[in-house]
């Protein structure tokens, strides 16, 4: 990465995680899309219920910052001023990652299978378009199979 660049909101953290995690966050979305490949419609939406309850790796960041930095804001007025070091680190982090995609947490929660929003809304849309949401909009264009649906839905999570 050269000295003024900043990836854009959709890179930034799959470019500072592990190429083996990004892998396995992938083939998981996959395998996820590849069991309702022939579900009926109530499966997929209770996927789709599930999605949106899905916690992106912001979300627990922000998180697990914000307590970081309430209690080292309550021991360095209550115990010793030296717990403000942890609330000031936070702030710091939470800059590095907002601007470069990285924090210390990230590698920990990305390996717990936090996905960004981003890869969460690949899996939606997968299955979305397997369900046939999409199709009204390419009615010129022949059906396809949920197999083949599903595969095109599967490349997509890939790139």
């Amino acid at each position: 990465m050269s000295a003024g660049y900043l990836p854009s909101t959709v890179e930034r953290v799959p470019a500072h995680t592990a190429p083996s995690v990004n892998a396995s966050i992938r083939n998981r979305t996959a395998r996820r899309i590849e069991q309702l490949v022939n579900a009926p419609p109530a499966a997929i939406q209770k996927r789709l219920d599930e999605l949106d309850q899905e916690w992106d790796i912001e979300r627990a960041l922000e998180t697990n910052a914000s307590i970081a930095t309430l209690v080292g804001l309550a021991l360095g007025t209550s115990v010793d001023r030296r717990w403000l070091i942890l609330p000031t680190a936070v702030g710091g982090f939470l800059l590095q990652h907002a601007l470069q995609g990285w924090c210390p947490p990230l590698p920990i929660l990305r390996r717990l299978g936090f996905r960004t929003s981003y890869e969460i809304d690949a899996e939606r849309y997968a299955l979305k378009a397997m369900r046939g949401d999409f199709s009204k909009f390419s009615k010129a264009r022949p059906r396809k199979s949920p197999e083949s649906k599903a595969a095109e839905a599967i490349a997509t999570t890939e790139e």
